[in-house]
């Protein structure tokens, strides 16, 4: 009886030890999360498109904090853009050239050529795509960011990018040009 007193007392003392370096070891050692980051990440829209060139939000957002430009996230838009140069500070930019001004996108599922394999479905990061195994998929074009992400798992090729048709409901109005681009002098003279 008295060896298994003396084991259960080696182990508690064992494990006070080993509690006690490991408490110390999390304290001294803590990793701390860039805040700034954080904050950017929040701001993104989630979608994990990667259509700014890094594979999720969350890797873009830590560039960004590391000094990477802030106009690459196109399912985000102008008012990402805006939001981020707010938050940090810095001049809005258009969006990144490199995508060109491209309408916005949604995808359109041909139905009768869909054989349901369900490739698209997982390849979507909104899940904006909806069917079952073996059945006919069709998109939610309200939840559908334009990321292009579910054109290429598909077999048959049947999944289109269209642009969103213009009307009261998306039409929106160009922003206005500030004040002080408006308004030029030449000599003291208004243009």
């Amino acid at each position: 009886m008295s060896m298994i007193i003396t084991a259960v007392a080696v182990l508690l003392i064992l494990c006070l030890i080993f509690g006690a370096i490991l408490g110390f070891a999390a304290v001294r050692f803590k990793v701390e999360g860039d805040p700034i980051a954080d904050q950017i990440n929040q701001l993104l829209p989630q979608t994990q498109c990667g259509q700014c060139g890094y594979p999720g939000c969350k890797p873009y957002a830590e560039a960004i904090a590391a000094g990477d430009k802030i106009n690459k996230c196109p399912p985000g838009g102008e008012a990402t853009i805006e939001a981020l140069a707010e938050l940090l500070g810095v001049d809005p930019e258009p969006l990144d050239a490199a995508e060109g001004e491209k309408p916005e996108m949604v995808a359109y599922i041909r139905e009768d050529e869909c054989i349901g394999c369900t490739k698209c479905i997982q390849a979507c990061p909104v899940d904006a795509i909806v069917g079952a195994a073996k059945q006919m998929h069709t998109v939610i074009i309200s939840e559908c960011t334009g990321c292009d992400l579910c054109v290429e798992p598909c077999p048959v090729d049947c999944i289109d990018m269209l642009p969103i048709a213009t009307n009261l409901q998306t039409w929106k109005w160009d922003m206005p040009l500030p004040a002080s681009q408006l308004i030029a002098t030449d000599k003291g003279h208004i243009l």
